[in-house]
């Protein structure tokens, strides 16, 4: 199966009333997960501290990065002129069944011709980055997106507190995942974690100033990044 087949099947269940489903996720670092695809689909009354306050500070015209079935894209878009990009074709459509009115089906790191004044990425959604070694490229990237006095909200996690084999070094946020739902596997991919300090070197480098909005108690945190000067 193509890349997302196995997760849009799994969101298309749970959207026709199978409320109990699962996605199993296999991950390069310990025991299958299991996912509920409810996630995806939760009301505003279900978002955590960090994420209300992430949607509060949006501002302008906004791109919802990785935006999924677009939960989070229709609050926002009660307030705000918002896209929601997100390169899963079935739960782009989903965010089109759901109310949301602008759903561009596309690869962020592919994605130009735009700007915009909030870049949202939340539910670790610094993740996209992939690798280490691809943070300072990927943030160049999002720059290249804001309006001039824009902004990105993201959020990530320092993942020593989940592990006792994580160490210090930054690269151990690097961590491969894989979709399964009803014996059939989507192709598995690359996840980032960082913590503050990493981020803010990288940020840096990419000529781009950190501000720290929120921090929960288990280390994950809300960041503000804008342009420098």
């Amino acid at each position: 199966m193509s890349a997302f087949d196995v997760f849009g099947h799994a969101l298309n269940d749970y959207l026709i009333g199978n409320d109990d489903t699962e996605l199993i996720l296999h991950n390069s670092y310990g025991d299958l997960e299991h996912m509920p695809v409810s996630v995806f689909f939760r009301e505003p009354e279900d978002f955590t501290e960090l994420e209300r306050l992430a949607i509060d500070q949006c501002q302008g015209r906004t791109l919802d990065i990785g935006a999924g079935t677009g939960a989070i894209t229709v609050v926002i878009q009660e307030k705000l002129d918002v896209a929601a990009l997100e390169l899963s074709r079935d739960a782009c459509d989903i965010a089109g069944h759901l109310g949301v009115k602008d759903v561009i089906n596309e690869n962020i790191w592919k994605f130009s011709g735009q700007s915009f004044d909030t870049l949202f990425m939340i539910m670790n959604g610094l993740g996209i980055a992939g690798k280490l070694r691809y943070l300072e490229p990927f943030l160049i990237h999002l720059r290249t997106l804001l309006r001039p006095g824009g902004q990105i909200l993201l959020d990530s996690s320092d993942l020593t507190y989940m592990h006792p084999d994580f160490k210090s070094a930054p690269e151990l946020g690097e961590i491969s995942y894989q979709y399964e739902y009803k014996g059939q596997k989507d192709p598995w991919f690359n996840w980032l974690y960082v913590g503050e300090k990493v981020l803010n070197q990288y940020a840096l480098k990419a000529g781009l100033k950190m501000e720290i909005l929120y921090r929960s108690n288990d280390d994950q945190y809300l960041a503000r990044l804008t342009p420098q000067g």
